[in-house]
């Protein structure tokens, strides 16, 4: 009798021993899945504005399609601009879709003597010709030739254009990429210009101190101008060839 209760003592000891191990997850498998996952989530929080092969989030400021002076070359978007401009014609880019919170990435490259620009909360309205007319520009620029960068650094590569100085330059020369990250945050009520992997500019959003730039700056008494908080991504055209590739934004 004893034996018979050693026996059924040790078959419920094993039998209860590989149904522990068979409900178990090997620990770094559940690392390994739980890496995949972050990795997924993370990925699935950008949005792509530009793959570089297609400008399908695309069109032109007041337009229905894409201007035909906006080529794809080797994976970027190209600006070529036309000898012989019509007066009042612009080539500017726009997003189809509005941001408010965001961290948008790009890389940028410059001609020699170019000036671009990059906007955010730009609204699409006939009253407004052109998208800085309401929409707050980072500056895209060739420092060493473009004569605006004369005119103080708030008005070169990085800058919040007119209103806030990068803390040094860091960009590349013409024609060399530049990688560019604007955060736009009106819940925290603060921007910031990362460039080439440095912090650069940092600004007020959304309040007074907000304000009082503007009223400092070329725009004061602008209808319209920084006052969307909700609006369209917008590329430059300033009559000078640049490209743009690597385009994704993330909603904050």
């Amino acid at each position: 009798m004893k034996q018979m209760t050693r026996i059924l003592i040790l078959a419920t000891l094993v039998f209860s021993g590989c149904k522990d191990q068979s409900s178990k997850t090997p620990p770094d498998m559940d690392a390994q899945g739980a890496a995949a996952i972050e990795e997924k989530a993370q990925t699935n929080d950008w949005i792509t504005l530009f793959d570089g092969t297609s400008m399908d989030s695309w069109k032109g400021y007041g337009m229905e399609g894409v201007p035909d002076q906006w080529k794809i070359e080797e994976g970027a978007m190209v600006f070529y601009p036309p000898e012989n401009k019509p007066e009042g014609a612009n080539y500017n880019l726009v997003t189809h879709q509005e941001f408010t919170n965001f961290v948008l990435s790009l890389e940028w490259k410059i001609s020699e003597g170019g000036n671009s620009g990059i906007f955010w909360g730009v609204r699409e309205d006939p009253k407004y010709g052109e998208p800085y007319q309401t929409g707050p520009e980072i500056q895209v620029l060739d420092n060493e030739r473009h004569s605006d960068a004369k005119n103080g650094t708030s008005h070169q590569a990085g800058a919040l254009y007119d209103m806030v100085s990068p803390s040094r330059d860091v960009t590349k020369p013409a024609g060399e990429w530049n990688r560019c990250e604007i955060t736009v945050d009106y819940q925290k009520g603060e921007g910031m210009v990362v460039m080439n992997g440095e912090e650069i500019v940092r600004f007020p959003l959304g309040d007074d101190s907000w304000d009082a730039m503007v009223a400092e700056s070329k725009f004061a008494g602008w209808e319209g101008f920084g006052v969307f908080h909700t609006g369209k991504i917008g590329l430059q055209d300033h009559g000078d060839v640049v490209a743009y590739r690597s385009i994704r934004i993330k909603p904050l």
